[in-house]
C-alpha cells in the first residue's frame, strides 16, 4: 500500500516537473524568437529603406497584433482552456518570424508589418494562458514560479540577442539568420507540447456565461481602484520594457554612433539585466515585499532610461542601460502577482491589467517613431521617463495595505516536487 503511494506520488512528480519544463521552453521560445528579429532591426530598417517614423509604423503591426491576441486571449482560456491557445499562440510566433525573414529578403515593408503582427498575435493570445497556467502549477509546486516564468523569456531574449550579434558581425542575411531560429523553434514546440495538459482555466458552461456576463456589467473589474492602480503600474512598466526591445538598438546606433553590432551588443546587455532582475526577484520580493520592489524598480528604470538618452558618452550609456534593465525587469510579473491574488475572478483582474501592459505596446512604437522623427529620439524617451514617475505615484497611492504590499501567498501541499 505505501510502496503504491510512493509510486503515484513519483508520477505525479514526474508530470508536474514535465509540465513546468514545458512551460519554461514555451515562454523561452517567443523571448528568443523577439531577440532574434530585434537584434536585426537595422538591418531590416536597411533593407526595406524605411525613416524612424516609418520603422514605428512597421513595429504598430507587432502592437496591433499583440492587443487583439490578450484581449482575445482571456475569454478563449475560459472556454477551451490554456492548451489549445498556448500552442495556437506559439505557432503564430513562429510563422511570424518566418513571415519577418521572407519580407526582409523581398524586400516588402508591408510583410514586416505583417510578420510582426502575426508575432505580435501569437504572444499576446499565449500571454493570458502562460501565466494562468504558471499560477496553477505554482500552487501545485507551493513555491513562486511567475518570475522565473518570465525570467524564461529574458533568457530567450539574451540567447537570441547574442546569436544576433554573431550573424550581425559576420554579415549573414537575415532571411538565413531567421530560417535557422525558426528550425530550434519548431523543434522546442514540439517537444513542449506533450507536457501542457488540457482543461486547465477552462470552465464549465454556466460559470463560463456568469463570468462573461460579469465582464460587462459596472461591476467590471477596472471599477475596482486597486485593480486600476495596478493597471497603470503594469502600463508604464511595459512601456519601458518594450521601449528598448523597440527602440534601444536604434537608440544606441543613432543616438550614440554605434554600430549595428554595438547596438545589438547593447540590447544583449539589457536582456541580460533583465534575465538577471527576474531569476533573483522571487527571493527579493519575497523578502521585502512587493512595494519596495516596485518603488525601486521604477526609479532605476528612470535613471537608467535617462542616462541612456542624455549621456555624453557612449560608455555611460551602455553602464546605464544595467539600470534600464533591473529596473524593468521585475514590474510586469510581480504587478501580475498581485492582480491575481484573490480567488475571486483572478483570471479576469490577471487579463485586465494584462491588457493595460499590452496597450503600452499597442501605441508605443508609432507614439516613439512620431516623436522621434520630429524631435529626434532620445527626446521621445522622456515619455518613458513620465509614464514611469506615474507609475512611482501609482504605486504610492496604493498604501501599504493593498495586494501590492506584500509577497505573493503560496500554498504549500502535498504536490510539491524537485525543482
Amino acid at each position: 500500500m505505501m510502496s503504491a503511494s510512493v509510486g503515484a506520488q513519483t508520477r505525479t512528480d514526474t508530470v508536474l516537473r514535465r509540465r513546468r519544463a514545458s512551460l519554461l521552453v514555451l515562454m523561452l521560445v517567443v523571448g528568443l524568437g523577439m531577440a532574434s528579429w530585434v537584434t536585426r532591426t537595422p538591418a531590416v530598417r536597411d533593407a526595406v529603406d524605411g525613416s524612424t517614423a516609418e520603422m514605428g509604423l512597421i513595429l504598430f503591426g507587432l502592437s496591433i497584433g499583440s492587443m487583439i491576441g490578450v484581449v482575445a486571449s482571456g475569454p478563449l482560456v475560459r472556454r477551451l482552456g490554456t492548451r489549445p491557445i498556448v500552442l495556437t499562440g506559439t505557432v503564430l510566433v513562429i510563422a511570424g518570424v518566418s513571415a519577418v525573414a521572407v519580407a526582409t529578403a523581398i524586400p516588402s515593408a508591408v510583410g514586416v508589418f505583417l510578420g510582426l503582427f502575426l508575432f505580435g498575435l501569437g504572444g499576446g493570445l499565449g500571454e493570458i494562458g502562460l501565466n494562468v497556467d504558471g499560477a496553477a502549477v505554482e500552487k501545485l509546486l507551493g513555491r513562486p514560479l511567475l518570475p522565473m516564468l518570465h525570467g524564461f523569456f529574458s533568457l530567450g531574449t539574451v540567447i537570441g540577442a547574442v546569436v544576433g550579434i554573431a550573424m550581425t558581425a559576420i554579415g549573414l542575411p537575415v532571411i538565413w539568420h531567421l530560417l535557422a531560429v525558426v528550425v530550434v523553434l519548431t523543434a522546442c514546440l514540439l517537444w513542449a507540447a506533450a507536457g501542457i495538459p488540457g482543461g486547465t482555466g477552462r470552465r464549465g458552461g454556466s460559470a463560463r456565461r456568469a463570468s462573461d456576463a460579469s465582464a460587462v456589467r459596472p461591476s467590471s473589474v477596472w471599477r475596482e481602484r486597486a485593480v486600476l492602480l495596478i493597471g497603470v503600474i503594469v502600463l508604464a512598466m511595459a512601456f519601458a520594457e518594450g521601449s528598448a526591445n523597440d527602440w534601444l538598438p536604434l537608440l544606441m546606433v543613432d543616438g550614440h554612433g554605434v554600430s549595428a553590432t554595438w547596438g545589438a551588443l547593447v540590447y544583449t546587455g539589457f536582456a541580460a539585466m533583465m534575465t538577471i532582475g527576474r531569476f533573483a526577484g522571487g527571493p527579493i520580493v519575497e523578502r521585502v515585499g512587493r512595494r519596495p520592489v516596485l518603488l525601486v524598480s521604477a526609479v532605476m528604470a528612470i535613471i537608467g532610461v535617462l542616462a541612456v538618452a542624455y549621456a555624453p558618452h557612449m560608455i555611460v550609456a551602455v553602464i546605464a542601460v544595467v539600470l534600464w534593465g533591473l529596473g524593468a525587469s521585475l514590474g510586469f510579473p510581480v504587478a501580475i502577482s498581485a492582480a491575481g491574488d484573490s480567488a475571486d475572478r483572478a483570471a479576469e483582474r490577471v487579463s485586465a491589467v494584462a491588457t493595460s501592459g499590452y496597450l503600452a505596446f499597442l501605441v508605443g512604437p508609432p507614439l516613439l517613431g512620431f516623436v522621434g522623427e520630429h524631435w529626434g529620439l532620445q527626446n521621445a524617451m522622456l515619455i518613458v521617463v513620465a509614464l514611469l514617475a506615474i507609475a512611482v505615484g501609482a504605486v504610492i497611492a496604493m498604501g501599504p495595505t493593498s495586494p501590492v504590499s506584500g509577497a505573493p501567498p503560496v500554498e504549500s501541499g502535498p504536490a510539491r516536487c524537485g525543482a
